[in-house]
């Protein structure tokens, strides 16, 4: 597509004489020459240059009339690959130009260097600019004579793309020792700035997988901590949300208004995960409150029925969930660091749906009950609080957050019946962690290990990186049992 663009651009432009040696050089000449004829089609920017070096790439020469039949090996279909982004520099189309300054960017035959120089000097936006400056000092770094090799190499220190250390790192070995010095400490100010954005990404990471871990760990911190209740379905409860919001997105995909999808998936999978997990209290649950061990053989056989449900209904394969249109790609915040619009929508929706919970149980009779409750169960029950309806009520509501998480999950992963369980034993060292029954201690927890993760992710990989948490997590839960936080209240303190 972008040679056709560029075959278009320049049969438009004005007809000027093509370097018939050039093209004699490409026909006969060796590899360099033929290097070098490549760029000197390009130099004056040629209008049939395009089109002569589409066919060279195919293997074909037309010289006076005549078609001649080269030989075009990985290094010159590089080159006339180099040579045709290049010539996207000189198009008026802002969006041609940034494409062909990012593809040279990666690293571009010095040959080259006349036409992004000439590229350069007629430059004046401050996203294309900088893209080619980097190029041509990274082109006078591979060739010239030593002045302009240093100063390119300093040039190059005061940028602050990865490519830049690459470059950098291989003159750092260079046999001319000027070279290497000034390499050298032009490297180590690159790798001073890109630590900052390597330190952003992992910062921005450990938010993300924290928001994550909060949307899945929070609907248990409710139940759990208000009924003692552990709930080993929570996981398959966070499943229903995900697929609710598949049913949702196939039922919008057949409308205009597919990017609108999420409105109606979000409060969906929150009804029908909290329609659920009432319907489970009501009918199990509430017959082994304060048996922990019937309480969780049950729930976890209720976990299995619901995954071959959804496996029945739904099939064993896992269904793909598609992003809206604004939450797909990214942005570029720091030099090398790309932020996807999925994560960073997740994270303001966990604080969004924290912050209402927050508001649920601070400032609604609902939420006084069920603070009553977890507080003391026997004395709000003998000041008339209803605590069976408070119990339905909380696990339903614990039930739907889960549903959320469900929902925030689909949109970065793939859906399928056994979802929920990866996330059953990170929710509950979560809710353990952070205190049961607090949902102050929830938040940090969450954000602790999703911290603690990334970082020992980045030093040693996934799998210690569990391993590590996991040990740390019964450590500490020896030395101070309640968690970070302590439930206060009579029944405690009794």
């Amino acid at each position: 597509m972008r040679i056709l663009l560029i075959l278009l651009f320049f049969a438009a432009a004005p007809v000027l004489a093509i370097d018939k040696g050039a093209v004699e050089k490409l026909a006969s000449g060796d590899n360099d020459e033929k290097i070098v004829a490549i760029a000197a089609l390009l130099a004056e920017g040629d209008p049939e240059a395009a089109a002569v070096l589409a066919k060279f790439a195919e293997g074909e020469v037309v010289v006076e009339g005549k078609v001649v039949e080269v030989v075009v090996n990985n290094r010159l279909r590089s080159a006339v690959t180099d040579a045709l982004a290049a010539l996207g520099l000189l198009s008026p189309e802002r969006a041609t130009r940034l494409e062909a300054a990012k593809a040279l960017a990666g690293g571009a035959d010095a040959v080259m260097l006349p036409l992004v120089k000439k590229a350069l000097e007629k430059e004046t936006d401050a996203d294309i600019k900088p893209l080619l400056e980097l190029t041509a000092a990274s082109m006078e770094m591979k060739g010239g004579d030593k002045a302009t090799r240093i100063a390119a190499i300093q040039r190059l220190g005061t940028s602050n793309s990865p490519n830049s250390r690459t470059l950098l790192s291989e003159a750092a070995t260079d046999a001319d020792e000027d070279i290497r010095i000034a390499a050298q400490k032009s490297l180590r100010e690159v790798q001073g700035k890109l630590a900052w954005g390597e330190r952003a990404g992992l910062l921005f990471a450990g938010i993300s997988l924290g928001s994550i871990l909060l949307l899945a760990a929070l609907g248990l911190a409710i139940t759990y901590g208000l009924m003692g209740v552990i709930n080993m379905a929570h996981g398959e409860l966070i499943m229903i949300g995900a697929y609710t919001t598949y049913v949702v997105q196939v039922l919008f995909r057949k409308t205009n208004y597919f990017d609108w999808y999420l409105l109606v998936a979000i409060p969906a999978s929150f009804v029908v995960a909290a329609a659920v997990g009432m319907i489970l209290e009501r009918v199990v649950i509430r017959w082994l409150y304060g048996r922990p061990l019937e309480t969780l053989l049950a729930t976890w056989g209720i976990s299995l029925m619901l995954i071959q449900s959804v496996r029945t209904i739904f099939g064993a394969a896992n269904v793909q969930v598609e992003n809206p249109a604004f939450m797909s790609g990214g942005f570029q915040a720091f030099a090398g660091v790309v932020l996807p619009w999925s994560r960073v929508v997740i994270i303001v929706f966990a604080a969004l749906v924290l912050f209402s919970i927050y508001l649920l149980l601070t400032k609604t009779r609902l939420g006084l009950f069920v603070r009553g409750v977890t507080q003391n169960r026997e004395m709000a029950a003998c000041v008339g609080v209803p605590t069976g309806s408070v119990d339905m009520w909380a696990f339903g509501l614990g039930s739907g957050i889960a549903g959320l998480a469900g929902c925030a999950l689909s949109q970065i992963g793939n859906v399928g019946p056994d979802l929920g369980q990866g996330y059953i034993v990170d929710s509950f060292m979560v809710v353990v962690f952070g205190g049961v029954g607090q949902l102050a201690g929830t938040v940090y927890a969450a954000l602790t290990l999703g911290f603690a993760n990334k970082f020992l992710e980045a030093m040693s990989g996934a799998v210690i990186a569990k391993i590590v948490v996991l040990v740390f997590i019964i450590f500490f839960i020896q030395r101070r049992p309640q968690g970070l936080f302590a439930v206060k209240g009579r029944a405690v303190e009794a």
